[in-house]
Order: structure tokens, then sequence, then C-alpha cells
């Protein structure tokens, strides 16, 4: 050790040559967190770069370079004949100054603004709210695609090809509205499916649903004003028009969807929010009848609707219902849909579809909010429409969650008959599980989350409509035997015996 140098403790430093992190790294966090936390005093003087390393048996070159990158960043200082000291205005001086703060300092100073203590305090989802730590890969959690039946080769393959021949100026930044050729192949795929009436100029691409409805919710409402949501309601549609500052109402709902006539007479509103082709979460699409009043009353009224067609493509009898914005003669409807549902919600991409005289401000929101989705993914998705790719998979999907659904459906006769009542659905990727009158649905939840199964309470999902106790139950993301064991468990956790 050189003269005058104290003894320092390096051994404590933990390096480990079979970490990802370079040695050098962990050298120099090591030695940073010594001088930040105030084990290497201000002042102190360091050993030689060859003395360093022989005491942590580190080549010298693993030394020097973190030497050299905390002498640029400051917390150390050389001095030409003498060596290497700790900097003097570190750590004691900063910290009283407040340039650093200690972690008690920073939680006891950190604030939020009134909004965003607000945002902060509003959940999306259940699993939010829950606080939950079971992944979105649990039984029965709902909404989730067929993830073992991801078209894996061949979007890996395309995917492949695109990266190869992609053009330079596809590096740059693309179009806030989205990719051109994907926005005419989803117009293509709507209009043929859907019936939807719409140019590729009205298909907004977006990070999925979610982001289509805090755009709507910012662009259409100010504060105060009253909107209109179905009683039962998806939470993160609610939870965007609250974000908004906009005053929600419930709605009921009936066998024939939004109880128009109900809304007439309890307030006025200036948009609703609506899932008229499979109603989230009690599963009934919207009758004609019921259509037609809504559009009449947006048009009374000069007000918005708001569609989400989040999972209408699974419909195992007939062909999916058609849109509510089809019938729209106005342009007062706003269309939402997803690929989260159909494909993978990894892939971050939606749409929405929006009158022709909404286009620039969407365009234009969606630019302040993130720019653009990302390009080579939207790229893909583009070819795998156009080579009928995505047409095949809804087909086998369909024919998946209808084997998926019958399969839970047969498991809870076998194990939870008389407890838990289970029906056939014409739609969807979720189904409703009834139980016993007085069954307390919210403490049921949460005796099979504490057992790791994900089964939401319908009552967690309304405002003020008094529904019978049930579980919400997904089945599309879970094999035959995965549902099975799951069902089984569920049985035992709750102590039901036939």
């Amino acid at each position: 050790m050189v003269k005058n140098v104290k003894k320092i403790a390096f051994a404590n430093i933990p390096l480990n040559s079979e970490n990802n992190i370079p040695l050098y790294q962990q050298l120099y966090d090591g030695l940073r967190e010594a001088i930040l936390s105030g084990s290497l005093k201000a002042k102190t003087r360091l050993p030689s770069t060859r003395t360093l390393a022989k005491e942590l048996n580190v080549s010298r070159n693993t030394v020097m370079n973190a030497f050299e990158q905390l002498l640029m960043e400051g917390y150390l200082v050389g001095k030409i004949g003498s060596g290497t000291y700790v900097a003097q205005t570190l750590p004691d001086e900063l910290l009283h100054t407040g340039v650093i703060k200690t972690k008690e300092q920073k939680q006891k100073n950190f604030g939020l603004s009134k909004r965003g203590e607000f945002l902060a305090s509003i959940p999306v989802s259940l699993a939010q709210r829950y606080r939950t730590s079971l992944t979105n890969t649990t039984p029965f959690q709902n909404g989730l695609p067929a993830y073992d039946a991801f078209p894996f080769e061949r979007w890996s393959k395309m995917l492949a090809k695109c990266w190869k021949h992609l053009p330079r100026k596809a590096f740059g930044y693309g179009s806030s509205a989205g990719y051109k050729p994907l926005r005419e192949a989803i117009a293509n795929h709507l209009a043929t499916t859907r019936a939807v009436k719409c140019s590729a100029e009205q298909v907004i691409i977006v990070s999925g649903s979610q982001q289509a409805l805090d755009l709507a919710s910012r662009l259409l409402l100010d504060p105060q004003d009253i909107v209109w949501v179905e009683d039962p309601c998806y939470m993160g549609a609610r939870s965007a028009l609250q974000a908004a500052g906009a005053k929600v109402v419930p709605i009921p709902v009936d066998n024939e969807g939004i109880n128009v006539a109900y809304g007439e007479v309890k307030s006025s509103a200036k948009l609703v929010y609506v899932t008229p082709s499979h109603q989230f979460p009690l599963g009934m699409a919207m009758s004609l009848q019921r259509r037609v009043a809504l559009l009449e009353w947006a048009s009374h009224n000069n007000a918005w609707i708001l569609e989400d067609d989040y999972d209408s493509d699974f419909r195992y009898i007939g062909r999916p219902i058609a849109s509510l914005q089809g019938l729209d003669s106005e342009g007062r409807v706003i269309y939402i849909g997803t690929f989260s549902k159909v494909l993978s919600p990894t892939l971050r991409l939606g749409y929405v579809v929006v009158p022709l005289n909404l286009v620039d401000a969407f365009s234009s929101a969606r630019a302040l909010s993130d720019r653009h989705s990302p390009q080579v993914e939207q790229m893909v998705l583009t070819d795998f429409i156009a080579e009928g790719y995505f047409s095949q998979h809804i087909r086998r999907m369909r024919a998946l969650y209808s084997e998926r659904q019958e399969a839970l459906i047969e498991a809870v006769k076998e194990h939870l008959l008389g407890f838990l009542s289970v029906y056939p659905s014409e739609t969807g990727m979720h189904t409703i599980g009834w139980l016993p009158d007085k069954s307390n649905d919210l403490a049921i939840s949460e005796t099979l989350m504490n057992n790791q199964i994900i089964a939401y309470p319908l009552s967690m999902y309304t405002i003020e409509a008094k529904l019978p106790p049930s579980l919400l139950l997904g089945y599309s993301g879970f094999s035959p035997e995965d549902i099975y064991l799951a069902v089984k468990k569920m049985a035992r956790v709750l102590e039901y015996t036939k």
C-alpha cells in the first residue's frame, strides 16, 4: 500500500466475473455508491490502480477504466505527483445543498400536482386496483388471446423479411396517423367483416384501444362534461373518461343493451361510451332498435358515441354483428378496435376510425402523445393482413376459443355444479360464472386470488347497478388442461363438494 493512504476495505465491493455486467462497471458502481453513501469520505486518497488491481484480483485496465469514468464525472480528482482523491464536494456538501438527497429526503419532498394525484389514483384495470402480483397468464384472467396459438413461425419469417428489405426512409419518423398501407388494409378488413364505412384516411393507428380512449376523451370533452357509460362498464374506459375530467353517469343495460330511454330521463350528455356488439362484461348485443335510438339521441343532442369493438371477431354462431358505425349517417360515431385481443398485447397496435372532420385533430393529438407506433410492426402487420394470414388466424381462434369455452363449462359441471352456473356465450373471450344468491363475490374472488386463481367479481365493474353475485371467467388464453385443473382447484379452495 502506498504511503499515507488509508487502509480501505475494497474487498467489500462485490465483483463477480460471471455477471453479465463488465467488471469495470461493477467497480465503478461500487466506488460511486461508496462515495455517495459516505463510506469513502471527501479528500480520501485512493490506492494506485496497480495496487487496487492486485487487491481486487482484477486487471489494471479494469481499475483504470473505472477511475477514468469517476474522474470524468467529478467523483474523483487527480493530483499530479500525489495520487487520486475523492472529490472535496462529495458527498456531504451536496447532500446539504440538496443537489443529492437521501432516500428519506426524496420521499419527503416528492409531490404531485393535484391533477397528477388524481391520475395516479385512477386504476385502469382490476389487476392494478387489486395490486396483484399474479401474471396475466393465470386462469381465469379475461381478455387474453391464446399465446400458445400465436403464429410465431410465420410472424418471425415476415419480421425477418421486413428488416432485410427495410428502406432507409423507414428508419426516420413516420406519420402520426400510422403507416398508410396498414390503414388501407384495416379499412378494407373492416368494410368486409364489420360493415364499417370509412376510407383509409379516417383510420388512425394507436398503441392499443386504451390510447384511443384517452385521445378521444381529451379531444372531445371538457372538464365536467357529462358522459354516459354502460353499467356495468369496462374499467379502462371509465378511467380514461374520468382522467379527462368528465362526469360519468351510469346507464343500466338490459338484454337489448344500453337503456337509451332511461338515459334521456336521467341526464343530458355530450358523449356516450358503448360496447354494442358484445357488451362488456355481460355479453349481450345491442338490438337494432336500441342502435337506432342511440343514433337518434346523439343527433338530437349533438353528442358523440364511442363504439368499443374489442372482441366481436370471435363470434361462434354466424357472422360477427355489424358495427354501430356502419349505421351512422352523420359522423357521430368514433369506432375503436385493437389487435391486442386478436394477436397479442405486446404488439401495442390498435386503431380508431374517426369522422373526416376529426382526422387532423386525432393525428395531431397522436403526435403529441408519442409520435407514432413502431414502424416495423406496422409493416409486418400490413403484410400479415394483405396475405390472408390475419383472417386465417381469426378463423382458427374462433374454433379454438369455442372449444375452450366448452371445456370450461364441462369442468364447472363436473366440479362446481350447484355452486357456479356457467352458460354458453355466442361471442367473446370470457363468460360469467353466476354464484348462489347472497354470495359475496368480492370475498370469493379474493380467496381465489390468494390461491393463484384470477376470477374478478362482476360487482367491481358496476357503478350503481345491483346484479347477482358472479365472477368473470376468461377462457381464451388457457388450454383445456389448464382450465380443468384450475376449476378443480377452485372447488378445493372454496371447499365445495357436491
